[in-house]
């Protein structure tokens, strides 16, 4: 664990991995029955690539990423298919972290940083309605323009919540997220379970308690 190097005056959370328990493979076993390909075959040809970003960004609409997936993937099916599939995604809130976040907000102001797209923002959105109330705002990529882990993200949000970046705790799944976040100046903790926030929180004098 890293060493916190001053108290935290905000704390910014991902929302897949970190507060939603997500699950890829879902998706493209979701996908497997409208291809002809099998399952490994669709595992090989699904990339997280440029117009997953752009995706992501905003820079294109679900329509047209729908429309690259199914000519990548060989997917016989229509927009609303490819959208049930790319919804199998979430799996459920991870009630830990959550019960974190709610017991932290009355001492540190709670946000939320997420890499996503207007399909899967509705869909989350739908599921947990209490995740809006839970944080003082969630950061979309593909509404603010910029993903992580890109440094101008970072500077978004942190000039958005008006605090500056050296004051706001990180936390993420992702290993280049939290070295982009370093990079742009924030604290950041790795997280795997929510023992980690809770080890980063406690690192930063915001020990939780017992949950």
């Amino acid at each position: 664990m890293a060493t916190i190097p001053q108290p935290p005056l905000a704390l910014l959370f991902d929302l897949g991995g970190v507060v939603i328990d997500i699950d890829f493979e879902r998706v493209l076993r979701a996908w497997q029955p409208l291809s002809a390909r099998p399952l490994d075959e669709l595992r090989a040809a699904f990339c997280f690539d440029a117009h997953y970003e752009r995706h992501e960004r905003g820079e294109i609409g679900a329509e047209a990423y729908f429309a690259h997936l199914a000519a990548r993937l060989g997917l016989q099916a229509s927009p609303a298919q490819v959208a049930a599939g790319w919804n199998a995604v979430f799996v459920g809130e991870i009630a830990q972290t959550t019960r974190l976040v709610q017991a932290l907000r009355a001492r540190v102001p709670c946000y939320a940083f997420t890499n996503t797209n207007a399909t899967h923002q509705a869909e989350y959105t739908a599921r947990y309605p209490g995740l809006h109330d839970a944080f003082e705002r969630i950061f979309a990529s593909h509404e603010i323009g910029f993903r992580k882990p890109e440094r101008r993200a970072f500077a978004h949000v942190a000039q958005a919540m008006g605090v500056a970046p050296g004051a706001i705790l990180f936390f993420d799944d992702s290993p280049a997220n939290v070295e982009g976040a370093r990079a742009a100046g924030l604290q950041a903790a790795l997280v795997r379970t929510p023992e980690d926030v809770a080890a980063a929180l406690a690192a930063a004098g915001l020990a939780p308690g017992p949950f």
